[in-house]
């Protein structure tokens, strides 16, 4: 199996020395895949915002954002709108922009458990667990190629639900300004504040505040590599969501599959970012040579095809592997951040996916609808992560909390046992403190 000249997508044999060594680059493509020299200079933005404060952050955002704020206070935008009038949105647009709200609403209200107390009672023993919205949340909403006012839909909407106080968005100002639709949004779900910066320098100044910025509790919102690297810099500051990375699809397609539509779907991931991920895992070799030239024909159209190929040279592939048992096993080791099924054979493994952020079944659901009106949050865990982590909710939101309340005779009943753990572990003023609720008549001295 070779390679097509001039072809943008690959078709390797998945067992092959180059499909090796391509499954490796993709296993690595986590916090390992964000460049060293990324994540040592998004630290050192952090670190000087959060050392400098205003001064520090208008020097990053004329450097980065290409604005040059008079102050750091000037950056709050929502203060200086050109906010955004119905009839600045065509009625097609704000028709879908109410569709896709209420989607997304729908699904998160029926998912809800919001701020509350539960209780179990047993013997004397009451636990409480409190569910409590986080106060502060700051969201990022990416805007450096093109503005996303779906991301906003996608993190303010079950963050309100969820209870959360105060919502503040960071943005790339140019993005704010020049996308009368993004503004509707943020008028439309009523954040808080919004705030015109992006890349690393937004991420410290949400967590760790300026004089002009006070600082949040958590952030969660997807962005590129500066932003991610700068998220994990400050995690052990402030509350962080998981890494949501460049855009991710796996496609796996048995024969049978519309090879028009895998194209289409791995072209609609791949325009993201060029670190983007877009992969066809299949068992046809018929179907991988079909796709790419498919590929092939949409990218010489494709307005965004500079990124597009940019993210398929980087990490995109079509594996053919020997067994479904084999595609599904090479999907579960790259655990995406979406993967779709297509074909029959496909479909009927749907059951089996533990390893996806958001699995998308047949050609009639597209990845695209999931990025704008399905209902969950297109904000899923991207790099790998989806082996151990979800897509953003409600419950991100939330925080719980115990109360634990024994009476006296309760106490008494439970101290035996706790004082002969903290023995065993070698605590004693812990078996002492438990000692003192045995009751009067059977207590000791202490140690």
């Amino acid at each position: 199996m070779t390679e097509a000249r001039g072809s943008a997508l690959r078709v390797l044999a998945a067992g092959s020395s180059v499909g090796r060594e391509r499954l490796e680059l993709l296993d690595r493509r986590g916090r390992g895949g964000i460049a060293a020299e990324i994540r040592q200079a998004a630290a050192e933005i952090v670190d000087r915002v959060r050392t400098g404060g205003d001064a520090a952050l208008l020097e990053a955002v004329r450097r980065f954002d290409g604005c040059d704020a008079p102050s750091a206070a000037a950056l709050r935008l929502d203060d200086d709108r050109p906010r955004a009038a119905g009839d600045e949105v065509e009625p097609a647009v704000l028709t879908a922009i109410e569709r896709a709200r209420g989607a997304i609403e729908a699904w998160h209200r029926a998912l809800l458990r919001g701020p509350g107390v539960e209780r179990v009672d047993r013997d004397g023993v009451r636990i409480e667990e409190r569910r409590i919205a986080i106060r502060r949340v700051g969201l990022y909403v990416p805007g450096g190629r093109f503005p996303y006012p779906s991301t906003v839909l996608m993190t303010v909407v079950p963050a309100r639900l969820a209870g959360v106080e105060e919502i503040v968005i960071a943005t790339p100002p140019q993005a704010y300004r020049d996308s009368p639709v993004l503004r509707h949004v943020l008028d439309l779900v009523g954040v808080d504040e919004v705030w015109g910066m992006g890349g690393a320098h937004a991420v410290a100044a949400l967590a760790y505040g300026t004089e002009s910025i006070r600082p949040v509790d958590l952030i969660a919102g997807p962005g590129n590599a500066w932003v991610a690297a700068a998220k994990q810099h400050v995690a052990s500051d402030v509350g962080v969501d998981r890494d949501a990375g460049p855009s991710e699809v796996v496609i796996f397609a048995t024969a049978g599959a519309p090879a028009e539509r895998v194209a289409a779907d791995l072209l609609a991931q791949a325009e993201h970012d060029p670190l983007a991920v877009a992969v066809l895992v299949t068992d046809s070799a018929e179907l991988a040579e079909g796709v790419r030239a498919e590929v092939d024909s949409r990218l010489a159209a494709l307005p965004t095809a500079e990124t597009a190929s940019a993210a398929l040279e980087r990490y995109g592939a079509a594996f053919v592997v020997a067994d479904l048992d084999g595609a599904i096993a090479l999907a579960e080791r790259i655990a995406p951040e979406h993967l779709q099924l297509m074909g029959e054979a496909a479909e009927r493994s749907a059951g089996e996916i533990r390893n996806a952020g958001a699995v998308f079944v047949g050609g009639s659901s597209p990845v695209v609808f999931g990025d704008y009106v399905a209902g969950p949050s297109h904000v899923l865990p991207t790099g790998g992560s989806a082996r151990y982590a979800s897509g953003l909710g409600t419950d991100d939101f939330l925080r719980r909390s115990h109360t634990v309340r024994f009476s006296a005779e309760a106490a008494a009943t439970w101290a035996g046992a706790a004082e002969t753990l903290a023995t065993t572990e070698g605590l004693s003023a812990h078996a002492a403190a438990a000692r003192l609720r045995r009751g009067s008549e059977d207590r000791e001295t202490g140690p």
